[in-house]
């Protein structure tokens, strides 16, 4: 779990996720169950190895109890779609992997130091929501597995882009497109699986191994 956890972060690093020492990604232990890993303070997200992550007690999770990671950054399209403070519409077939399942938090309260912060947030996420888009802050995705939590907030990320991207032509007089919630459903129900998920990682994880000469997992 350890591994692929770093890999996660080295995931982060390629696409742009590290910025200075904003973000973090957490997993819960998988026998001390209120300890969770996390990565040390200050080091870079593209150098991550197993054994850099850190064993801490901060009482966790405790509103999710079915979450066992989750995946937090700054990343340049999440952010930006953040200030609309608004959930992303289903505009492509990739949309629809988060159909049902993102809410938003839309009282930002500055950096999350403070544990009612924490509280705040862990509410706006609900109880089975994998998404939250922090309000001019960024993303936050949760999953049963690191690995899933890693690849929502990548496609995620994706999605804001598209939106943006959309939102940008539209402005323009070209009319969106919206798949129809029969159609997202549906899509949804298909792919909407922490196995799904997390499968759809490890081709991400091969690569990250392989790129760091097996130094990820050491």
């Amino acid at each position: 779990m350890k591994e692929h956890m770093a890999a996660a972060f080295r995931f982060f690093a390629k696409n742009g996720y590290a910025e200075g020492i904003a973000g973090h990604i957490s997993m819960r232990d998988p026998i001390l169950k209120d300890h969770l890993w996390f990565n040390p303070y200050a080091k870079h997200f593209g150098a991550m190895k197993a054994s850099d992550l850190v064993l801490v007690h901060p009482d966790g999770y405790v509103a999710r109890p079915d979450v066992v990671a989750a995946a937090h950054a700054h990343s340049t399209y999440g952010k930006t779609w953040s200030a609309f403070g608004k959930p992303i519409e289903m505009l492509t077939q990739d949309a629809c992997n988060f159909y049902g399942i993102q809410s938003v938090y839309d009282d930002h309260g500055g950096q999350v130091l403070a544990k009612e912060e924490g509280q705040s947030i862990a509410k706006a996420l609900g109880d089975k929501n994998s998404v939250c888009i922090l309000k001019n802050h960024g993303l936050l995705t949760v999953g049963q597995t690191v690995d899933e939590a890693a690849f929502l907030f990548y496609s995620f990320d994706q999605a804001c882009h598209s939106q943006l991207l959309a939102e940008a032509a539209a402005a323009n007089g070209l009319p969106k497109s919206i798949i129809s919630d029969h159609v997202a459903k549906y899509n949804a129900d298909v792919i909407q699986s922490a196995v799904n998920f997390y499968i759809e990682f490890q081709p991400e994880f091969d690569l990250i191994v392989e790129e760091s000469n097996g130094r990820v997992l050491e």
